[in-house]
């Protein structure tokens, strides 16, 4: 049987692959001779890192079991320009999946691409970049790896796996020093729990509480460099978020915090630039 990601791959690709091909591909009929075969070469054109070369072969292999898909590069190294697989088979089996595999070959490979970028810009503080829930519907195990490719840490999958204590929930508990002792309490150290905070105050309070990891939300740098200095005694780990860019990681990562969350890896990452160029056989 296979493995859940595999699945995944082969359901995210038939979804894709029917939401563009329809009842079939209208303009290859009509104009490429039945039986046909071509060498097509995927390439990269922008440096980066790679992320999903697996979906690629999966479109591929959905499209026309017959053809041959050889990869030429590896996910998850930063790579300069360049070719990156060759499909050899049936032409009109290439041209179908063609648009499909690229979409999803430079969206994930942009995401691993941005994650690596912020990696890079706090290379030696100590800081790790995390990713958020901010991904695309249906995507978000393949743009979590993805970020995993860059050289950043996948945290929680859902709202399944951790507890993430945010305002509305504190708003509701009746504050964050309760809502933080009411998730403990319901834990019971079976999950991860972080309560988020906005100020030095609530920083205190879930402190008092016991939380064992704490999220900054949208705190200044001289509030960060705080806020590492009271949670020093406590073993606590802390999490900055909020608003932060490629300009202002460094600078963030150097006040002390443990990770580093940013939303954008999954949200606003642009597509690496990748091309298919085809050739009869």
């Amino acid at each position: 049987m296979a493995d859940p990601l595999t699945r995944e791959i082969h359901e995210v690709v038939a979804r894709a692959l029917a939401e563009d091909l329809g009842a079939g591909d209208l303009t290859t009929a009509a104009v490429v001779p039945a039986g046909a075969l071509a060498v097509a070469r995927i390439e990269q054109r922008a440096a980066g890192v790679l992320s999903g070369l697996d979906a690629a072969c999966e479109v591929f292999a959905q499209t026309g079991p017959e053809l041959r898909f050889e990869a030429l590069a590896e996910d998850g190294a930063w790579r300069e320009p360049g070719d990156v697989a060759v499909i050899e088979g049936d032409a009109a089996a290439i041209l179908a999946g063609e648009r499909v595999a690229l979409n999803l070959l430079g969206r994930l490979s942009g995401v691993a691409t941005m994650t690596a970028s912020y990696v890079r810009a706090v290379d030696g503080t100590g800081a790790r970049i995390l990713d958020t829930r901010k991904t695309t519907p249906g995507l978000r195990r393949l743009e979590k790896r993805a970020v995993i490719h860059g050289g950043g840490v996948s945290h929680r999958a859902g709202l399944y796996d951790a507890i993430l204590v945010k305002e509305n929930h504190a708003l509701l508990a009746g504050g964050v020093g309760e809502a933080a002792r009411l998730a403990l309490a319901d834990s019971a150290g079976a999950a991860f729990v972080e309560s988020e905070v906005e100020s030095l105050d609530d920083l205190d309070e879930v402190l008092a509480a016991g939380v064992g990891r704490v999220l900054l939300d949208n705190m200044d740098v001289a509030e960060l460099r705080e806020a590492v200095e009271r949670a020093r005694a406590t073993g606590a780990s802390l999490e900055a978020s909020g608003g932060i860019s490629l300009d202002t990681v460094r600078a963030v990562a150097e006040t002390g915090v443990d990770f580093i969350s940013v939303g954008a890896l999954t949200h606003s990452a642009p597509a690496l630039d990748v091309s298919l160029l085809l050739e009869p056989a």
